[in-house]
């Protein structure tokens, strides 16, 4: 099967002043359609940087993105807009729900850009919703909610149109212990049984443990991957010393 995403020789660099930053340095990857990854490692890893470059949310300074065999660099903003609403789903650390908007508004938000008609768009947030435990939330707005509940309003969002990947930036980071596994599993459990595919970036390791792949990041560099089966690590790659 060939990859969904293709990452090749891909490299970034920030300027400040005469001092130069690399925060990407070569890094090759590819991830299989179904897949869950951990993009894993401390603050300053690189991690966060690689996925804003496979979300087109900046540009490389060389090598490429491929998703479905598009180049992500050569798309326009207005392409890369499209190409976003079309096959991707976001879960953030912050929620970034509207707080002026209802649940079910907040989670229908993605439909109306995809041209969805009202009561189409009110069925499925009001499904996915009832999905996430939050059936009796709909007509809740995020400060009537609790974290973890806006968290689960926030996956709903992110899974109502069914998008072929979802990037999860530490979605857990401002939980609890028990609402993280709760709604670990819950996205865990969605991306499954749709054969979507999920890429999570975190620094926590119980979080990795969800993942089939773990790859951890260190000063830009790929350190290892790792292949997780029921709790069992392989090490298929490691970076030479």
């Amino acid at each position: 099967m060939a990859p969904i995403i293709k990452i090749h020789e891909l490299r970034k660099i920030y300027r400040m002043g005469s001092e130069k930053i690399v925060a990407l340095n070569h890094i090759n990857l590819e991830i299989e359609k179904g897949e869950i990854c951990c993009l894993f490692g401390t603050s300053g890893s690189g991690k966060s940087t690689l996925l804003n470059m496979l979300a087109g949310l900046e540009k490389p300074t060389k090598g490429s993105v491929q998703i479905k065999k598009i180049y992500m660099e050569k798309l326009s903003e207005t392409q890369l807009a499209t190409f976003r609403q079309r096959y991707i789903g976001f879960v953030f650390q912050s929620y970034n729900l509207i707080p002026t908007l209802t649940a079910q508004e907040n989670v229908a938000l993605p439909l109306v850009f995809q041209g969805v008609g009202k009561k189409e768009r009110e069925k499925k947030a009001k499904e996915i919703l009832e999905a996430v435990g939050l059936g009796k939330r709909l007509k809740h707005k995020p400060k009537e909610m609790s974290g973890g509940q806006q968290q689960r309003v926030s996956i709903a969002r992110a899974f109502v149109n069914q998008p072929q990947i979802i990037f999860a930036d530490e979605p857990t980071g401002n939980l609890d212990t028990h609402t993280t596994i709760e709604v670990m599993d819950m996205m865990t459990q969605i991306a499954r049984k749709y054969n979507q595919t999920l890429i999570i970036v975190s620094h926590d390791p119980e979080i990795a443990e969800y993942a089939d792949r773990i790859i951890t990041m260190q000063d830009g560099d790929i350190l290892k991957i790792e292949k997780n089966t029921e709790g069992r690590r392989e090490i298929t790659y490691e970076k030479a010393n």
